[in-house]
């Protein structure tokens, strides 16, 4: 079976602690449900994610180095 997440395309994914996740919160003015969501199923997800935890999502860009958003997971 192919592990999905290690796949070179797939952007690294990290779940938050609690103070990085209020610190992002802070910064962006927003409440944790104000955040895009991602499914709990999703392949690229860490193995430790649960539902409610945010992740935050690194990928490469071409006009800023990389791109960096957050995603809060849901069921």
């Amino acid at each position: 079976m192919v592990d999905v997440s290690q796949h070179n395309l797939v952007p690294e994914h990290t779940v938050l602690d609690r103070d990085a996740v209020e610190d992002v919160l802070t910064e962006y003015d927003i409440g944790r449900t104000d955040l895009p969501k991602i499914q709990r199923r999703d392949a690229a997800l860490p193995e430790d994610a649960e539902v409610g935890d945010v992740v935050k999502i690194v990928r490469d860009s071409r006009t800023t180095d990389e791109a960096v958003v957050y995603r809060l997971v849901v069921e």
